[in-house]
């Protein structure tokens, strides 16, 4: 805009010097209009305006100056002002942007992150110097950063805590480092969302090997301890009916098991005919048929 101001300034000097010794009136106002026009772009040049939500860093000759917040500015037409959105900006690291990484044990992991960040306006100078365009903020500081941080965050982990146990703790570390890593180069992170970690192909097959081996591990327990319980139990009843025997034994007498078999005999002459009295009929015991339909 000022290399334009001064190129209708020199038109207008130059069609005034034309049309000073002409009776024309066309050059005379053409020089005015061109000095019009000059003028109103020196003045657009001395103007800048920053829009809401934005901050204007201004170069002056190679000099950073202050930090412009949004509204308008005056400045010299010779300093440039570049602008930075201070609104939150999502970076999505999933799909073709996936982080691969690796835990402690070498197994290949893919991490899904967004991170919600945002220009700090009291910081943009420091922003300015370090990325130079508000394009290159995300390209040159968040990008590179938060992928180097959750590289090295997983690389301390196990495979199973990466993808399962230990995920919300990762997802914790990994916010508070890339919130250290760029708070002090002007960009405010306000959540690290670690939304999904997926094992590679050859890391998941490997995973479901040792489940099914645990699962042949605890099966096979399993068995030996109902194998032990089984064997305990059948020990203790095998023992019980040893003792009760040795009791039964030693109180059944002669008289007392002769006494019983008489009342069998009792009862089975009642309801056969024919019959065997194993303790016989006699005060000898001899075993005797008896046919009691005979008399």
């Amino acid at each position: 805009m000022f290399v334009l101001s001064i190129v209708l300034l020199m038109a207008a000097v130059v069609l005034f010097l034309v049309g000073r010794h002409r009776e024309v009136t066309g050059w005379k106002l053409g020089a005015v209009l061109s000095g019009v026009a000059g003028l109103l772009a020196v003045a657009f040049a001395c103007v800048h305006v920053v829009s809401a939500y934005e901050v204007g860093v201004p170069v002056t000759f190679g000099t950073i100056g202050t930090p412009l917040r949004s509204g308008v500015h005056f400045k010299s037409p010779f300093t440039d002002v570049t602008s930075f959105s201070t609104r939150p900006v999502d970076l999505d690291l999933n799909g073709k942007d996936v982080v691969e990484v690796r835990s402690s044990q070498g197994g290949v992991l893919y991490a899904d992150v967004t991170i919600k960040w945002a220009v700090a306006p009291a910081k943009a100078v420091e922003l300015y110097r370090l990325a130079g365009s508000e394009e290159a903020v995300e390209q040159r500081l968040v990008l590179p950063d938060a992928r180097e941080i959750i590289r090295n965050v997983f690389a301390k982990h196990t495979s199973e805590e990466g993808y399962a146990s230990a995920r919300e703790q990762i997802g914790s570390e990994i916010a508070r480092l890339v919130k250290e890593r760029l708070a002090p180069r002007g960009i405010d992170v306000t959540t690290v969302n670690l939304r999904n970690v997926r094992p590679s192909d050859r890391l998941q097959e490997q995973i479901d090997k040792k489940i099914q081996q645990e699962q042949a591990t605890e099966r096979a327990t399993e068995a030996a301890r109902t194998a032990k319980a089984e064997a305990e139990r059948k020990r203790i009843e095998a023992e019980g009916i040893a003792a009760a025997n040795k009791i039964l034994e030693r109180s059944l007498s002669d008289k007392v098991l002769y006494n019983q078999c008489l009342e069998a005999y009792k009862e089975a002459a009642k309801a056969n005919p024919v019959y065997a009295v194993p303790c016989g009929t006699d005060a000898n015991g001899t075993p005797v048929i008896v046919d009691s339909g005979k008399r």
